[in-house]
């Protein structure tokens, strides 16, 4: 089959596109013809070779994908050769074929395009963990998500839209997508370079602060992110981008009884994840397949042109996702 790889870590020159054995699924696991796939941030860190594949997972980039199942490897499945389907993987993406846990597999509705499907497990499962299953957002309640554009950000509002229409939605985005970010029903967006968002936050909310942030800026942000949040509140650390090491203000910290809670979703155990893609897939795919919630494609390239894919989101000048057409 063809595939990207990495033939040294360093920038999107490093990506190649070449041929490697196909992988045979194991008892747990199909073979999935990929149709699309689509670039995330943590491709560009493992391209660098700061974020390894988990032990036993695949090397090869890509981290969800969809198309039609190829192979089943139990007779047992809940699976059918053909079904049109999308999954959550830990590496393998970037690829004509790519094996998933059978319980990372979800199906497709006839309502959406491969294309749309390839954007959906990594960034909506990873804003549906963060922002429901652990920060505890209901409706009456209020969310900061840091970086409006991005994939997991855009997700984190058509989930908030859609399943809590009633909480308040808070927005940091860079100047050129704030008209964008309060289309998609935002009720705040701060302009993060040129407003202190702590203060944004404080004046909307009445001093009251919010009630979850999603933040995947790390170190920088921690100290405004603390006085962001409101008595019993929740800050969800899922990146680094912007550093890993900042002090933390622990009288703070336990005067208004936060919780500074870090997640990841790619190491979590196979049963884990299943668990996860289980409960998102009855709380979300209806809103999919009545397309009251349609994944946001920026731009589709070629599987080959992965290294050109990649140097568009280093300049993070795209609106939601980046895909990559396999088949």
């Amino acid at each position: 089959m063809k595939a990207i790889l990495i033939d040294e870590f360093g920038g999107p020159e490093v990506l190649s596109f070449a041929e490697v054995e196909r992988p045979t699924p194991q008892s747990g696991q199909v073979l999935i013809k990929v149709a699309a796939t689509s670039v995330n941030r943590p491709d560009l860190v493992q391209r660098e070779g700061k974020y390894p594949a988990p032990p036993g997972e695949s090397p090869i980039l890509g981290l969800e994908v969809a198309g039609t199942i190829e192979e089943i490897a139990d007779s047992e499945s809940p699976w059918r050769v053909g079904d049109r389907v999308m999954s959550l993987v830990a590496g393998g993406g970037y690829a004509e074929y790519a094996l998933a846990y059978t319980g990372h597999v979800m199906p497709v509705p006839e309502s959406m395009r491969f294309e749309e499907a390839a954007c959906v497990c990594e960034t909506y499962i990873t804003a549906y963990l963060n922002l429901f299953m652990i920060g505890g957002l209901v409706n009456g309640g209020s969310a900061l998500i840091h970086g409006g554009g991005g994939g997991v950000n855009t997700a984190a509002l058509h989930l908030c839209a859609n399943l809590v229409p009633q909480a308040r939605t808070l927005v940091t985005a860079s100047p050129q997508k704030i008209e964008r970010v309060k289309a998609l029903g935002a009720d705040l967006v701060i302009n993060y370079r040129e407003q202190d968002f702590a203060e944004e936050v404080k004046a909307f909310t009445h001093k009251r602060g919010v009630d979850v942030i999603l933040d995947h800026i790390g170190a920088p942000y921690l100290a405004s992110n603390m006085k962001s949040l409101a008595l019993c509140g929740r800050l969800v650390s899922i990146g680094v981008t912007g550093g890993i090491k900042a002090e933390i203000n622990l009288a703070l910290l336990m005067v208004k009884r936060q919780q500074l809670i870090g997640s990841v979703l790619r190491s979590r155990p196979v049963e884990e994840k299943s668990e996860i893609v289980a409960a998102f897939s009855k709380a979300v795919i209806p809103f999919l397949a009545d397309r009251s919630i349609v994944p946001l494609v920026h731009e589709v390239y070629p599987l080959s042109e992965a290294a050109q894919a990649h140097r568009a989101m280093e300049a993070s000048s795209h609106f939601g996702k980046l895909v990559l057409a396999v088949a």
